[in-house]
């Protein structure tokens, strides 16, 4: 009975991401859950300063 989650961020986001923090080999192997929990939240944490970054320019 699983659920599948749909995602925030694009496919596109995500793979951008991948690529900046190194990890995206991975991704290409073992697919998205593949990749450790650490490199995860760094994504996050990385989406999170972009998204900031782009509201503080709209101010």
């Amino acid at each position: 009975m699983s659920r599948r989650r749909r995602s925030v961020m694009s496919e596109e986001l995500k793979t951008e991401l991948a690529k900046d923090l190194g990890f995206y080999e991975t991704v290409q192997e073992e697919g998205w859950g593949g990749i450790k929990a650490k490199d995860a939240g760094n994504m996050v944490k990385r989406a999170i300063q972009l998204a900031e970054q782009a509201a503080a320019r709209k101010s």
